[in-house]
């Protein structure tokens, strides 16, 4: 017993001095420098976690720490323009070891936090984003009413549910959206098609106005809209929200919910979901009778992301059943007289839930595997493939069991594949190369029994772009792409013969007749388009608080299906609508500019455009029919030349700690330069004033008061004559009259509860058009038939945890 206890008396007292043998005399040395372009990067931190062992790299990039013992380190590697990078390695001897750091800026917004990690799309055009806590306030909404935010984009409205973002006068197909890296094919080329998108889904919504971003496509003479539902950060982590809105108009809300599952591996799962549900809206006087909607939507993304490769795969679906404005559906040419020129709605019915005919039913499939890999010293290679079902049943008022089948029951089904390659080895010069292939189907189902708006087709794209971004100097930043795509489309369409006349086809179409039906034809058009995309600009450092930028672009557009193959009733839009096959791609040319100057307490940026558009295509209303079904206008698609001009004016300022000011200005003046008339549906100029009042230590206590005066829009096409039965005469229809000049006020405001463990409680109160004020808006498709929305109270709890 006492050999033992002395035994280990000797041994502690040795123990210190065995400890002090180890060997630390190793070194480690090497360069830092950057992932792409191989060049040193001075200044930067290497430091062995855990000591106090700490080097900077020297002008060569060159490092070195000495006196490290063996066994296993973790580095710690710092420079202010890269992420931190952390580096376990085992010493057992001498080494040199190389560090490779992430140094531009590009991918730096690819390790930012969830919620605000959109990169610029362009460095010559204004680019503008909504993040996450702007987004959440449209929970109940959708994501066309959140971007009306955004000065310069308005919204082409088809009742209170019904709504497509708007850029600088232009929508439909010259506005292009990505979700996700995905390009929406929902059949944007209708009106009254809003984007099958759930706004819950998005952490930040950038618009680029204009074609500049023509790796996306060329097409986009109006401007790009980039979804982006956030990166996921390379850590262990567990996240997610629940979210509750409650909507007093519409007398329901909806429910949203999300959780994301992250490792420090790079490895990802995500799901997210929500449900939506309100009934009839009302205007400050009456109910707007079948008007509700029913909204389900959900994701989730599973993948691996590391610096060097990555992969993700993504799923989406969306499914909503939205009524349309009772009102709108007319019996006789009388009676649509009467509906347009009254100003109140023939349908006032009592508050219901029910969704009634007139009415969509829409769900959209959305599939997408990608694949990034980056080459050392070289550049970053991605690949894509896609794949998006949407199909689109719209429902008009019939008799008897007919009532309860469709009347248009579209089927759309697309794949694309995509890639690119961005060569990023020097930190002065990019290039980036990509190529595309699409191929689209759509499918009418001859099933409704009704004479398809639609027809059958087959639509092939192919499309390759070249970007290059130069960095002149510190102050001064030019990029230049082109881009070419080639569009093939064939398509089946029964014409009848007394429309097929009456359009003029007997004379120039005769050989595309493939059968003679009696009443119809049946006609096979093939059409081919080649259009070209470019553009140049520049970014200009006026000093450090100020920015010039500047952007020249060539874009051409073909025409879509509806513009092109149109014929017949639209239920939906309650109209009946005529393509033309003689239908060419638009040329857009299109000159930008923006100053914007940032002070300490104070900014402002100002944005004058010019955009003259070589055979625009443009929708409007020519006359009326009477079918079996009621009498509804005619509106035609035509061409001409167009001349935009407008001009979009922002500017803040922080009055204090607590108060600040936002104030917004745009104009758009769209002019048929054939006819020297006024264009359709062109914007009205309208302010946007905010006063904001925040306390962060009132539980992050925010307040705002908002004002938005929209002007008359006074330069519009004339109204048409149609001839009234009753009157047994021609008849003025005020189709084309705007509505008179309106102002609305708004008020939100939030309070943040925090819980255990960074958990919190954030509750927020919204009160849209505070004033009850009664209204119609020019760019609403059925401000012909009733008011638009009065006030709507908004309550919503969102958990985040």
């Amino acid at each position: 017993m006492y050999l033992k206890t002395l035994f280990t008396i000797i041994l502690s007292g040795f123990a210190p001095l065995m400890m002090t043998a180890q060997d630390c005399s190793y070194s480690l040395s090497g360069t830092v420098m950057d992932y792409h372009s191989k060049d040193a990067l001075v200044g930067a931190t290497v430091s062995v976690i855990g000591s106090k062992k700490a080097v900077l790299s020297n002008l060569d990039g060159s490092y070195r720490l000495n006196g490290l013992c063996a066994g296993y380190i973790e580095l710690e590697v710092f420079h202010p323009e890269c992420p931190t990078l952390i580096i376990p390695l085992n010493i057992e001897e001498n080494q040199v070891y190389d560090i490779k750091l992430e140094h531009h800026l590009e991918e730096l917004d690819e390790v930012k936090v969830v919620g605000n990690s959109i990169a610029d799309q362009t460095n010559s055009a204004l680019e503008e984003t909504l993040h996450l806590n702007e987004l959440e306030i449209y929970s109940a909404g959708t994501i066309g009413d959140a971007l009306k935010e955004i000065s310069g984009v308005s919204s082409l409205n088809t009742g209170a549910n019904i709504v497509k973002p708007t850029i600088h006068g232009l929508n439909g197909s010259r506005v292009l959206i990505l979700n996700d890296g995905v390009r929406m094919q929902d059949m944007e080329w209708g009106d009254e098609h809003a984007p099958n998108i759930d706004v819950n889904a998005a952490r930040s919504v950038s618009v680029v106005k204009g074609a500049a971003a023509l790796q996306y496509g060329g097409d986009a003479i109006g401007g790009t809209i980039v979804v982006d539902p956030g990166r996921i950060p390379q850590i262990d982590s567990l996240y997610g929200k629940t979210m509750l809105t409650g909507s007093y108009n519409g007398r329901g809300g909806n429910l949203t919910s999300e959780l994301t599952k992250s490792y420090n591996n790079g490895w990802f799962v995500s799901g997210q979901g929500s449900f939506k549900r309100l009934g009839d809206h009302e205007t400050p006087d009456y109910v707007l009778s079948n008007t509700g909607v029913k909204e389900a939507a959900a994701s989730v993304q599973l993948g691996k992301h590391l610096f060097t490769s990555g992969w993700d795969v993504r799923y989406s679906f969306f499914n909503t059943e939205l009524a349309v404005l009772r009102a709108s559906h007319i019996g006789n040419v009388d009676d649509l007289i009467r509906a347009i020129n009254s100003g109140e709605p023939q349908t006032i019915e009592p508050f219901t839930y029910d969704l009634e005919n007139p009415r969509q039913k829409v769900t959209h499939h959305l599939a997408k595997l990608k694949y990034y890999n980056r080459f050392e010293g070289i550049g970053k290679w991605t690949a894509q493939y896609d794949f998006q079902r949407n199909r689109r049943f719209e429902y008009d008022i019939r008799r008897g069991e007919a009532n309860n089948q469709a009347s248009i029951d579209l089927l759309l089904t697309t794949h694309t594949f995509s890639t690119d390659f961005k060569w990023d080895a020097k930190e002065q010069f990019h290039l980036q190369f990509g190529i595309l292939g699409r191929y689209q189907e759509n499918f009418p189902n001859p099933e409704t029994e009704v004479r398809r708006l639609i027809p059958d087709y087959q639509k092939w794209d192919v499309g390759s772009f070249l970007l290059g971004e130069y960095r002149v100097n510190d102050a001064l930043f030019l990029d230049v792409g082109v881009r070419y795509d080639f569009t093939n489309v064939a398509a089946q369409k029964f014409f009848q013969k007394s429309r097929w006349a009456e359009r003029g086809y007997d004379t120039e179409f005769q050989d595309l007749i493939i059968r003679d039906t009696g009443s119809q034809y049946l006609v096979n058009p093939v059409f081919d388009f080649h259009n070209v995309t470019a553009t140049v600009g520049g970014k200009y450092t006026v000093s450090n608080n100020g920015n010039l930028r500047f952007n020249y672009t060539l874009a051409q557009r073909a025409p879509n299906p509806s513009e092109l193959f149109s014929d017949g009733l639209h239920h939906s839009a309650a109209r009946i609508e005529l393509g033309d096959l003689r239908m060419k791609s638009e040329t857009s040319h299109k000159i930008a500019a923006s100053l914007e100057k940032k002070y300490a307490g104070w900014g402002w940026t100002v944005e004058p455009y010019a955009n003259f558009i070589n055979d625009f295509i443009f929708l409007e209303p020519t006359g009326a029919e009477y079918t079996n079904r009621g009498a509804f206008p005619v509106w035609e698609y035509n061409q001409t030349d167009a001349r935009l001009l407008g001009l979009d004016v922002m500017a803040f300022s922080n009055w204090s700690d607590q108060w600040s000011t936002e104030h917004q200005f745009s104009i758009v003046k769209g002019k048929d330069r054939e006819a020297d008339a006024p264009l359709i549906y062109m914007p009205p100029a309208n302010f946007r004033n905010k006063l904001v009042f925040s306390k962060p230590s009132w539980k992050s206590f925010e307040a705002s008061l908002e004002s938005q005066y929209v002007f008359q829009q006074n330069e519009v096409p004339g109204n048409i004559t149609v001839f009234s039965p009753e009157q047994q005469e021609e008849v003025e229809v005020a189709i084309n009259t705007a509505p008179e000049t309106y102002h609305l006020m708004a008020f939100t405001s939030k309070l943040e509860f925090p819980f255990h463990k960074g958990t919190k409680l954030t509750t927020s109160l919204s009160v849209h058009n505070l004033f009850n004020t009664s209204f119609r808006d020019y760019l609403n498709r059925q401000r012909y038939f009733a008011d638009d929305l009065g006030r709507n109270i908004t309550l919503q709890l969102k958990f985040n945890y």
